[in-house]
């Protein structure tokens, strides 16, 4: 990798981690395009270390909150919004977890396909703007159920599909159960956090045990570009969604996925 490619990747990553419009897609597919070589599992960690940066700087404040809710919460203090908001995000990630450790090696080697990452990004795009067209949109995240944060989690799971989007497929879960544009939005981004983290702890097992030299400059970059970038974009875009709704990234992962299939096609 040089820094032009490092620097776009990175860029490419902080925009696409938390709208809806799947990281894990774009990542596979620009190299395609442009004829790069794969970045590698070192780049992949550090973006991920950046976007996770990114995400808990803008939500420190909750994050506080929610930490000192679910420890009283555990010895036997009240269940207030915060505590439960806390759990659920901790049982909301078990699904992907579980799928994730069961199918990670399936997904690296046989969910890679051109092909699918379309079909994923124009299918999981129309639901979204299904979703958002037909959602009630009475609900904000602090109304969730078990039972909808159980729903929301194992829609999280199919985003182990690249071309689904992580953000995409549990707003579009939330936003069939009730849930606000934004109140869908701001679960979404803080059930990103354990997922990331342990995403990202993985890979750097998996790094750190098959011992390959590791360009420091190049992975300190990527951390940077990709926490500013995440940074910015999660405030636009909390910002403008009441605006906008969800139907732009529908109408791009459609133009996307006509773009992949010519590429393919060509």
């Amino acid at each position: 990798m040089d820094l032009f490619q490092t620097i776009l990747l990175a860029i490419i990553q902080g925009l696409t981690e938390f709208l809806p419009i799947s990281s894990s897609g774009h990542l596979i597919l620009l190299p395609h395009l442009m004829a790069w070589p794969d970045q590698g599992l070192a780049f992949d960690v550090a973006v991920h270390v950046g976007t996770l940066t990114a995400v808990v700087a803008y939500f420190r404040k909750e994050l506080r909150r929610m930490v000192a809710a679910w420890f009283a919460s555990l010895s036997g203090g009240k269940m207030t919004d915060d505590a439960r908001l806390a759990w659920w995000v901790l049982l909301g990630t078990i699904p992907a977890g579980i799928a994730g450790l069961l199918l990670s090696q399936i997904v690296a080697h046989d969910f890679r396909n051109p092909w699918l990452i379309a079909a994923a990004t124009a299918g999981f795009g129309l639901l979204l703007w299904w979703a958002d067209a037909s959602g009630r949109r009475e609900r904000d995240e602090y109304s969730l159920s078990l039972r909808d944060v159980m729903i929301i989690g194992a829609a999280q799971a199919l985003a182990l599909i690249p071309g689904t989007s992580r953000s995409g497929i549990t707003m579009t879960a939330a936003l069939m159960l009730g849930v606000s544009r934004q109140g869908a939005a701001r679960f979404s981004f803080l059930l990103s956090i354990p997922l990331i983290a342990l995403a990202g702890g993985q890979q750097a097992g998996v790094l750190f045990q098959a011992g390959d030299p590791v360009h420091w400059r190049y992975l300190l970059v990527g951390i940077l570009v990709s926490a500013i970038v995440a940074y910015m974009c999660i405030r636009w875009f909390l910002g403008m969604l009441r605006v906008i709704g969800m139907a732009p990234f529908a109408i791009y992962r459609l133009i996307l996925a006509v773009v992949t299939v010519l590429s393919v096609w060509n």
